[in-house]
């Protein structure tokens, strides 16, 4: 299965799906306490995406997270996975840049979204990749968690429709 597993990022990120050459590179760290092996854990203020793997270990990502008043802290779940999707601005983004199309198509420069993204429930935020890199690791978004786009590639073959998410500053 592991096996599978690599093989089918391999010949993903061959076909371009990973919007870069580059590839994932999550790194294996002693897992945040309390949490069930396969729960995604964001640290905002780490600004670090956990997978908790269980036997005390979890693989990081780097991410970006929401800006000064647009962070959130919660539990929640992915509800949907989506390969190259188009985006529709939120109405608080809308209001604070009119000009932006009402939907930018997947696969385009200017999608936010890069070529990944995972929706979670009970709102208007997803885990997504991005066609900016050099936003990973600030406090960039309006509560989305950004992700260099072989990240997300790497973290969407890696969980299911339900995986658990929890979202804290601690």
């Amino acid at each position: 299965m592991l096996r599978q597993l690599a093989v089918a990022l391999t010949v993903t990120m061959a076909i371009g799906l990973s919007g870069t050459s580059a590839k994932a590179t999550p790194s294996v760290v002693a897992s945040p306490g309390g949490y069930a092996p396969g729960t995604i854990v964001v640290k905002t203020n780490e600004r670090k995406l956990y997978l908790i793997l269980g036997e005390g270990q979890a693989l990081r990502y780097p991410v970006g997270v929401g800006k000064a008043g647009k962070q959130w802290a919660g539990a929640t779940r992915i509800d949907g996975k989506y390969r190259q999707p188009a985006w529709s601005p939120p109405a608080d983004v809308k209001r604070d840049n009119p000009s932006i199309p009402d939907v930018i198509p997947g696969g385009s420069p200017s999608n936010p979204m890069g070529v990944a993204a995972m929706t979670l429930a009970g709102g208007e935020y997803a885990i997504h990749g991005t066609n900016r890199p050099n936003s990973v690791g600030g406090y960039v978004s309006y509560g989305c968690v950004r992700m260099y786009n072989q990240d997300i590639s790497d973290l969407f073959e890696r969980v299911d429709v339900g995986t658990p998410v929890v979202v804290t500053s601690r």
